[in-house]
């Protein structure tokens, strides 16, 4: 197998575990920067390391799109060609289904795109993004899948979920190399109970290395959401990790956590920090916002990161409101390194017990105490 997952500890159905994968080991509960095109904006790979990233995530649709499979391929893979050596996982282009709605057509056998970049026809099967993702050498491989948009009728979403379970079953049977590049599933269903659970039921009939909890965070409400986590997490193979997609606010990880999630990704933190919404343990901090222009104070002073060690807030006001390409890497170093932070927060309290009824940062994980909400940039 190319991972093996390793279930460490509980507090209650919160699980600390270690997925180790031909890279390195990932210990979980986890956070994976996003890095779309094989690279977080503005971060080195020596970065990330430092700021305890153990995984990367990127996104096959643009990497297909530029610079192309065959030549990541020719230089040796995905690690050799980004410089990251530790665990990658990629997306397998479902979120564009949702996403590129007006510039894609779905049918039984796969997906077709009109690229965004020279309208240029690229088609997704089940196998051929299995494939795809293999020639990368990436660790982990997710399958292709069908996003479906909110609002949606369960008959409609029952309808979209066969779709992704026949697809699910075309992908386990196309893979060449499962010694090297490990296959998780996706289940989908929407907002609807019953489809959630089935979606788990059919999935774990097949010989996946784990599951991810897909087709949330696009549009429905807060409760809607993480009902749809609740119900599903518990329904997933025990002995395999759980990974919840596209979902990143501080209280939504807490919450998924607790369901019995094991990793996560958004672009949350790193967009975030682009805009100047920099994440502390008082709450989210406007840096472009006038009371922090005479500020003298770092940021976070409990915050070990680069940035709170040497950079004033009024600096990171004076930088921001400048326009200055330095804000956006200070923003983003900080954010990743505060959520990097608060998943080991969250791992050294499922070890000692003390998750349950917890703070972590200031977090509880309930939608009524939320201090890190914005509406200035999109969680995805």
């Amino acid at each position: 197998m190319a991972v093996t997952f390793e279930l460490l500890g509980r507090d209650g159905a919160a699980r600390r575990g270690r997925l180790t994968t031909p890279h390195g080991a990932i210990e979980t509960p986890a956070f994976m920067p996003v890095g779309t095109l094989g690279a977080v904006k503005g971060m080195t790979p020596t970065e990330l390391e430092a700021a305890g990233a153990e995984v990367l995530l990127a996104n096959l649709y643009h990497l297909t799109l530029r610079p192309g499979i065959e030549t990541i391929e020719a230089v040796g893979g995905l690690h050799a060609f980004t410089g990251w050596r530790r665990p990658i996982l990629t997306d397998s282009g479902g979120f564009q289904v949702w996403s590129l709605a007006h510039r894609r057509r779905v049918d039984e056998e796969g997906v077709t795109f009109q690229s965004h970049l020279d309208g240029a026809r690229v088609r997704f099967t089940p196998a051929s993004v299995v494939e795809a993702q293999e020639r990368l050498g990436v660790d982990v491989a997710m399958v292709l899948d069908e996003c479906p948009p909110w609002p949606i009728e369960e008959a409609e979403a029952a309808l979209s979920l066969e779709r992704t379970l026949a697809w699910a079953r075309r992908a386990s049977d196309a893979r060449r190399r499962p010694e090297a590049t490990a296959l998780f599933g996706i289940a989908q269903g929407s907002c609807y109970r019953r489809l959630r659970e089935r979606a788990a039921a059919e999935l774990a009939r097949l010989p996946f290395d784990g599951f991810a909890i897909g087709g949330v965070s696009v549009g429905e409400p807060e409760a809607e959401r993480r009902q749809a986590v609740e119900w599903t997490a518990p329904a997933l193979p025990e002995q395999r990790p759980r990974y919840l997609m596209g979902v990143g606010t501080p209280d939504d990880l807490l919450h998924a956590v607790r369901a019995g999630v094991d990793l996560f990704d958004c672009v949350l933190p790193a967009r975030n920090g682009r805009h100047g919404l920099l994440y502390t343990r008082t709450g989210l901090v406007k840096i472009r916002n006038a009371a922090h222009r005479d500020d003298p104070r770092p940021l976070d002073p409990a915050c070990g990161c680069p940035v709170c060690a040497r950079v004033s807030r009024a600096f990171l006001h004076h930088l921001a409101r400048s326009g200055e390409l330095s804000a956006a890497v200070f923003g983003t170093l900080h954010n990743l390194r505060f959520f990097l932070d608060f998943m080991a927060e969250i791992r050294k309290a499922i070890e000692s017990c003390r998750l349950g009824g917890a703070t972590v940062f200031g977090v509880v994980g309930s939608a009524d105490a939320n201090r890190y909400e914005t509406t200035d940039a999109p969680a995805r």
